[in-house]
């Protein structure tokens, strides 16, 4: 008897969970809705059960149906807020606070968009001081994959108004173009950020989407088999857990004495310029362990606060140390290391900075053209320069691991799906390094993406906004192909769908971080592009787009588009990162001139020119064209050659 009602109890209780009253994640304390749209709000119930909904003079209502999912559509609403929404069935009401309406933008693509404000925090101290913008609001979707179809609700997320304690997790690239827009319009700015870093355009689009791509298509249906996942995710863990295991046994740095100890004596180890990579000294290519060890002097006058240790960019893993106590780790190469040093690490002259750097492929050590500094507040001291170092483990390069969350569909499913009744603006896109290696197929992938997300929205003049690849990598010395070069053109062609926008970024990267740091002006040119594109103004929102050309005795002639005012040259007094080629396909590198509206290009190495190409490389650093707004041109080439 007292089984059978311990029984009675649990399923009564079953049963009123499930018909109590349920929202998604989106729908949620400080939301922002869409202003001058019809609005629906949706989420579960009791089959059969009314939902009723009052929403600033609006009242009205839906019935669930047989799965108990429920909808009800709201007239369109001007800006405004904050307002409440009450809602009610017969056995539950929800009131929804603090709700405004205004501008919703979809924030998605990569780790560029990814990429929070509290990576750039030192870059935008002031920025993030003064971020007190409780109309500026992100709600971040959390981070999940899902082969088995669309999901009915994100994993997790939270409404969060902009101030100096939130906006260090805004999208930095989301949050500088919401900003602008919300100094632009004075409407409250929703940015629902939806992105994972090295992801490629085929993981976001829907498996409909995905049957004009059949090789994507193939693996899409191969992931619905949850044991080729459970496969794949189990052999990710056990090579990188077997790896990290051996590297741990095989150290000669981990001994009974360890090598971050401030007795070990260095003296007769090798020295190597920091930063910079062990490639280049007798270690080779070698995978492994390799340590290194520096001396600071810390003057008096230093000492009293915590002091901040910054060693730019490590390829792959660090573990620091600073007279023999651990400071911090990074277990991937692609975050700016900054760990704080407790005051009392700390002593007047002599410090020791060990660090052991774990390198699991590719080229290990530090990344140039990054700064290596121990500071305080008002002082700092560079660190760059001769340090000591050892080999302490030589390892097999590990096998790149199956990134789930880059096969197709999985977070279309999880993270875009489940959002589709959410009214927007628009869509920010930030994307394109993850589809480098199929440079030309992304010409047609992406278009396909956004029909897709436009299809899913049910509107097809959705606004979508994206930036091109900034210049990225070493700069070549003589013209030659490029896969990221080709990407861009992807995204230029793009621009044939009615109702985008390109922010082109060529002039705003780093050659040796792919993560460049300028996102501001990445937030403001996309800001440009959408009073161009979706709030229909009459601005300057690009710089000069390849047109046409003419060749004439020897020249090329080329005409431009959406070129603002006129024609500039940015930096010098010479037109640079243009190419020139004649029936050989040999491209060298050209002299070029403004004349008017056009540009004239022509080398005396090239008789008989028949192509023209500019800004054709991974990074196109010396490329100085814009318009007399500062708007760069976009890459181009006038010839459709296979290299």
């Amino acid at each position: 008897m007292k089984k059978l009602y311990i029984l009675s109890v649990l399923i009564l209780g079953l049963l009123s969970g499930h018909a109590q009253l349920r929202l998604p994640k989106l729908i949620s304390d400080g939301m922002v809705l869409q202003r001058n749209t019809p609005l629906k709000i949706w989420g579960w119930a009791l089959p059969n059960d009314t939902v009723e909904i009052d929403f600033y003079g609006q009242s009205k209502y839906g019935v669930a149906n047989k799965e108990g999912l429920w909808q009800v559509n709201l007239s369109e609403m001007n800006a405004g807020g904050p307002y409440q929404i009450l809602l009610s069935s017969k056995d539950t009401t929800i009131v929804i606070k603090d709700v405004l309406v205004g501008d919703v933008w979809l924030c998605s693509g990569q780790s560029n968009m990814q990429f929070n404000m509290d990576k750039v925090k030192k870059k935008y101290k002031k920025d993030i001081a003064q971020a007190y913008k409780p109309y500026i609001r992100s709600f971040l979707v959390s981070k999940q994959y899902n082969f088995n179809g669309p999901q009915v609700d994100v994993d997790s997320g939270l409404w969060r108004q902009a101030n100096p304690s939130t906006v260090p997790n805004f999208s930095a690239v989301a949050y500088f173009f919401g900003l602008e827009l919300y100094e632009k319009y004075r409407v409250p700015i929703g940015l629902i950020d939806a992105s994972v870093g090295g992801t490629p355009a085929q993981a976001w689009m829907s498996e409909e989407a995905l049957k004009s791509f059949p090789h994507y298509n193939e693996e899409a249906q191969r992931c619905k088999d949850s044991a080729y996942v459970a496969s794949i995710e189990e052999k990710n863990i056990q090579d990188l857990t077997q790896w990290n295991k051996k590297a741990l046994i095989n150290d000669k740095g981990l001994g009974q004495t360890p090598w971050y100890a401030n007795e070990i004596d260095v003296s007769t180890w090798p020295t190597m310029e920091l930063p910079g990579y062990w490639n280049q000294t007798d270690i080779g290519n070698a995978n492994g362990v390799v340590w290194f060890r520096g001396q600071v002097n810390v003057p008096k006058d230093m000492l009293g606060d915590d002091m901040q240790l910054q060693l730019g960019r490590i390829v792959d893993a660090d573990s620091v140390y600073v007279n023999g106590i651990m400071v911090g780790s990074t277990s991937h190469k692609f975050a700016i290391r900054n760990y704080t040093v407790p005051s009392a690490i700390i002593q007047e002259g002599d410090n020791i900075i060990t660090i052991r750097v774990a390198n699991i492929r590719r080229t290990g050590g530090f990344v140039k053209g990054n700064p290596l500094t121990l500071s305080t507040t008002q002082n700092s001291i560079d660190l760059s320069g001769q340090w000591y170092f050892q080999l302490g483990a030589k390892m097999p390069a590990l096998e790149r691991p199956v990134m789930l969350q880059w096969k197709p569909t999985g977070l279309y499913n999880n993270m875009i799906a489940p959002i589709r009744n959410y009214a927007l603006k628009g869509v920010v896109w930030y994307q394109g390094e993850g589809n480098t290696k199929v440079a030309k197929e992304y010409a047609d992938l992406f278009p396909s993406l956004i029909k897709d997300w436009r299809k899913q929205w049910n509107d097809d003049k959705m606004p979508f906004l994206f930036v091109q690849l900034a210049n990225f990598m070493k700069v070549d010395e003589q013209p030659q192909a490029s896969a990221w070069a080709m990407l861009r053109e992807s995204q230029l062609k793009t621009l044939a769908l009615n109702n985008t926008g390109m922010a082109v970024a060529i002039d705003i990267g780093e050659w040796n971080d792919i993560h460049p740091r300028n996102k501001k002006d990445v937030g403001k040119r996309l800001a440009l592009a959408a009073q161009k594109i979706a709030y229909k103004e009459d601005v300057v929102y690009s710089g000069p787009i390849y047109k046409s050309k003419a060749i004439k005795k020897g020249k090329i002639s080329l005409s431009f588009e959406l070129f603002g005012s006129s024609l500039r040259c940015s930096k010098g007094q010479e037109l640079m990162g243009f190419a020139i080629a004649g029936t050989d396909n040999c491209f060298v590198w050209a002299n070029a001139q403004i004349d008017g509206n056009r540009i004239v290009v022509w080398s005396d190495k090239v008789d008989k020119p028949v192509a023209v190409r500019y800004a054709w490389a991974n990074n196109p650093d010396n490329a100085n064209l814009t318009n007399t707004e500062g708007l760069p041109a976009s890459p181009f080439r006038t010839d459709n050659w296979e290299k």
